[in-house]
This record gives structure tokens, sequence and C-alpha cells, in this order.
């Protein structure tokens, strides 16, 4: 493919990713307004959130297992499609049942989607750029968190949450129809990125470990990141927006850099922002009082995980046992339930040390993730480089 071409591609998976995550994040914005709509409470309405994680988590390996022959551009073209209708769908629910089934229907899409994304963007570029590839189709997500999520709770807020909906919905039609122009219609077997370069079941299976136990760390400190911003760092309630979108950059900025140190520094691109976010937490601790340090330390935080987040899907086509799309199933997997035991854990914290240690807890896991990393079987992943055939 042409360079101009392979940027257009990757682009259009981007996008593709900015409204799957906008979709999903979607009612966090807005909640209060759903729960007066729906007459339903607001721990139920959160659940529309929780359920999509729970689901995502469940369905992603069996999914791409059964799919696993569908060409890619039918595939994924199909789960917009699947999530322009299930969205769509919601917007028109005339209850809370009927908007849950819509979500679970949307998250099945999202499943298969987050399990070949990377898979599709590394073999439309030469095996030596994955990092590249992983580092602009993973850009999607910190973009909706930045500007999608924001964009629409101020629509639903002024216009209503359907109309919020309906315009997500909009932007993932044209999505597909970029999709269905820009990327090849070549089947899975064709795809060079489609096998790891160093098979090894072992480092597979750490690497799932250390997903989870990163995520998971996060999530136990970011959870209750606006609490801790305003109770234990002193910050005035309205500065946790701009903390928020300062983290938001820093999450760009993770992303573009784990394409470099990727294509340069392999062996370190995992090691790197594990041992980030185990720093950022614990720092997060120690110095959350002061809300400056509490603010850099949380952007820190956020460019760590952004950037962990591209070198452990690189790292996949290095281990992966078997195709690279199930390996990427599986991490999925692992992400999203580290993202729902962050949470959790970060509860069980709340009621026992308090507020101030979520850091704390989150930070220690984080540091088993990167003793993880270090072991032997991974880094033998990485020394075997990230580029493969082709």
């Amino acid at each position: 493919m042409p360079p101009r071409w392979r940027l257009a591609g990757a682009g259009a998976l981007a996008a593709a990713a900015f409204c799957y995550a906008t979709g999903d994040n979607l009612p966090v914005g807005l909640l209060p307004v759903m729960s007066a709509s729906l007459r339903s409470s607001l721990p139920a309405t959160g659940l529309l959130v929780t359920i999509y994680a729970v689901v995502v988590a469940v369905a992603s390996a069996p999914l791409t297992y059964l799919t696993r022959r569908v060409p890619h551009r039918l595939l994924l073209a199909g789960m917009l499609a699947v999530f322009v209708a299930g969205t769509l769908a919601g917007a028109a629910a005339p209850g809370y049942g009927w908007l849950m089934a819509t979500r679970v229907v949307t998250a099945l899409s999202q499943a298969v989607f987050w399990s070949v994304v990377f898979v599709v963007a590394a073999g439309m570029f030469p095996a030596g750029e994955r990092g590249r590839a992983i580092a602009i189709a993973g850009s999607g997500g910190p973009l909706a968190i930045l500007l999608g999520v924001p964009a629409g709770t101020w629509i639903g807020q002024h216009a209503g949450w359907r109309i919020a909906f309906v315009a997500v919905s909009g932007a993932g039609l044209a999505t597909a129809a970029a999709v269905i122009v820009l990327i090849p219609a070549r089947k899975p077997s064709e795809n060079h990125a489609a096998a790891g370069t160093d098979p090894d079941a072992l480092g597979y299976g750490l690497l799932i470990a250390a997903t989870f136990l990163a995520v998971a760390g996060t999530y136990t400190a970011y959870t209750y990141v606006s609490a801790f911003l305003t109770k234990v760092s002193g910050l005035p309630a309205a500065d946790v927006p701009r903390v928020l979108l300062i983290g938001g950059l820093a999450s760009l900025a993770g992303i573009g850099s784990s394409g470099w140190l990727i294509s340069r520094h392999s062996r370190a691109a995992l090691a790197v922002p594990t041992a980030i976010l185990a720093v950022s937490m614990f720092g997060l601790c120690v110095l959350g009082t002061a809300g400056p340090a509490a603010a850099i330390l949380q952007a820190v935080e956020s460019f760590g995980v952004a950037c962990f987040g591209v070198s452990i899907q690189a790292c996949v086509f290095v281990v992966s046992p078997r195709g690279t799309d199930i390996a990427s199933a599986g991490l999925t997997s692992a992400y999203n339930v580290g993202i729902a035991a962050g949470p959790i854990i970060g509860g069980f914290v709340l009621s026992g040390p308090g507020l101030r240690t979520t850091p704390l807890a989150g930070g220690l896991l984080a540091s088993i993730a990167l003793a993880v990393v270090l072991s032997q079987s991974l880094i033998k992943g990485y020394r075997s480089g990230l580029s493969g055939p082709g």
C-alpha cells in the first residue's frame, strides 16, 4: 500500500476507535440526565457502563474465534454497522431495560472490534513500523475521552441524551464508509501480522497477567480521582476538569511516545511505562496533598497508562502463541477485567485505610506488574524484536 493510503487507513481505524470509546463512555457524562429520563437510580444507570465492560471482557475471545475467517474490511464494517444500529436503537429506547439490551448488543460488536483493529493496522504497514501503526489506530481512544465524551455530554445536556446517541451513531456511519473505502479487502491469513514473530505461550500468559495487574492498579486510583483531587489535594471542584484535560493531553503524548519507544528501544517499551505507572501512583500517595504536585502526577499516570496500552499490544505481535487476533482478544478481556476490578479494589481501600491510600494500592499492583514484565520469558519476547516477516 502507498504510504498515504496506509496513513489514511490507520486514520479510519482511529476514527472507529474514537466512536467506540465515545459510545462506551457517553453515559458517564450524562448519568444524571439519563437517570432522570429513564426514572432509574444513579447506580443502576451506571451499570450501563459496567455491564458494557463485562460483556466485552467475556465475549472477546469466543466472538473473535467465530469470526476469524471473515475478511477484515467486511468484519470491521459489519461491526460498525452493529454499533450504529445498536446506538440508534438505544436512542429510541422506551425504558431502562431496552437501553441495557442495546448496550449489550453494541458491546458485542466492540468485543470483536478491539480484538482485530490493531492486527489490521499492523498488517497495513511494514513490519518495522508496527509500533507506529498501533499508535495511530490507538489514538482514537484518548481522543474520545478528550473530545468525544465532553462533546457528547454537551449535546446531551442541551438537546437531550437521545440526540447525543444519534450524533455518535452518525459518526459511526461515516466511519463505516471510510473503512469500506480505505481498509484492504484481504483475508486474515494474508495479513503478515496474523502470527507472532516468536511464539511463547508462557510469555503471552505473563503479558495477560501484567495487563490485568497494571490496569487494575490504574483504575484502583483513577476511579476515585475526582474525590482524591478535591478531598486530599484540596483542589476546587472547578479545577478537576482542567486536571483531567491535562491528563487527556498527556495520554496522547504517551501514545505518540510509545510508537517511538517501540521502534527505537523495544526492550524498554513495556518496562518503562509500567514503571512510570508505579512511580506516579506512589508519588500521588506521598505528595498528593499538594494540589500542583497531584495534578502533575496525575498527568504522568495518564501518560504511562496510554504508553502501556500501545506497548502491550505491540508485544502481542511477538509472543502470540496462536493467531494475533485471538491473542488480542485475550488481551482485551484482561484489560476490561482490570477496569472492572480496579473500582472494586479501590472500594475496599476506601472502606479501610481511606481515600489517600488508593494510589498506594494502585502502585503496589503496578509494581507487581513491573516484576512480571521484567521476568525472563516476557523480556525474551521483546529481545526477538517487534519486526516480523514482510
